[in-house]
């Protein structure tokens, strides 16, 4: 097993890295390896897959009450890992957030993950739920994701949340944390943004992948402010090309990111949904060489399980 630190500091090349969602439930496995065949001809040294927390809905009873009913869309990360590794020969790298569990359900899942030879984590706060306009952690739960740093790291020194465990075996994971370089919408100003991901650093994180974004002079001004901030841990840039108008629309919306006016532009005059896809493509390869060109260790791409616009980017440039 290799750690993605050590694949980022001794790559004697830049690469290609990619984000899948799992499928909805009620798709079988082949939905999964299908969003994965067409990027393994990269021979990507690893492959991030999301969580999704529970979401949560209230049924009427006919009586003016509600039940409230948690429902599950995806598989569990578990699953998802092991039929991954079932199948490729890939470092699997699953995301694990604070929302919706406690941190004794959080250090479970972290030691599943262990027993199945998983030695790479992406440590994430996770989003609220839909009608909670801000996170609400769980009452046990975690409210950071420095605070769930912390407990993998402590994890990875023989410490676990029971203090009746005594010499308890380590975990050995790396992490992973993300970070925004136009601000998490819920930041303050930038400072304070970089401030935050600062103590995820400090409680042990080992490397950063950003949030998407078009601009990459806000990639390049973030990274600066990273390192003067003190953070020294590789930053890799992540993308997701554009692949409809609409996206104009719904992307800021969604992840309060800004498009670029010459990206509106380009999209608006795409005459069809076939000349807007292709804008896009166009657009993540120019990112990408210029990227690349600035010495990025490595291009992590959000596929969203649609890997064609990616595969296109990829093979354009790398």
């Amino acid at each position: 097993m290799s750690k993605v630190i050590d694949i980022l500091k001794h790559s004697t090349a830049p690469f290609a890295s990619f984000e899948l969602v799992p499928p909805l439930k009620g798709s079988d496995v082949s939905r999964l390896y299908d969003s994965i065949e067409p990027l393994m001809e990269f021979q990507p040294p690893f492959i991030n897959v999301t969580c999704h927390r529970d979401e949560v809905e209230y049924a009427p009873n006919g009586d003016g009450t509600y039940t409230k009913l948690v429902l599950a869309r995806r598989p569990g990360t578990i699953a998802i890992v092991a039929a991954i590794m079932r199948r490729y020969q890939v470092e699997i790298v699953p995301h694990v957030i604070c929302g919706g569990a406690s941190k004794s359900k959080v250090e479970s899942e972290l030691l599943d993950l262990h027993f199945l030879g998983i030695e790479n984590v992406v440590a994430l706060r996770g989003d609220a739920i839909p009608g909670q306009r801000f996170f609400i952690p769980e009452p046990d739960g975690f409210a950071h994701t420095d605070e769930l740093v912390g407990m993998i790291h402590n994890l990875n020194h023989g410490v676990y949340l029971d203090p009746t465990v005594k010499n308890g075996v380590a975990t050995n994971f790396c992490v992973g944390v993300a970070a925004y370089p136009e601000k998490h919408y819920e930041a303050a100003n930038l400072n304070t943004d970089i401030e935050n991901l600062k103590r995820k650093v400090d409680a042990g994180a080992d490397y950063v992948i950003t949030q998407m974004f078009f601009d990459n002079q806000n990639f390049y001004r973030f990274v600066d402010q990273c390192r003067k901030a003190g953070i020294t841990v590789p930053i890799v840039p992540g993308l997701k090309p554009i692949s409809a108008k609409r996206q104009i629309e719904l992307l800021p919306r969604s992840f309060h990111i800004d498009i670029p006016q010459d990206l509106v532009s380009a999209m608006q005059q795409a005459r069809t949904a076939d000349d807007a896809y292709q804008v896009g493509i166009e657009w993540g390869i120019c990112q990408s060489r210029d990227l690349l060109a600035h010495g990025v260790p490595a291009i992590h791409y959000y596929t969203m399980s649609k890997a064609d616009n990616v595969k296109a980017i990829v093979k354009a440039v790398f």
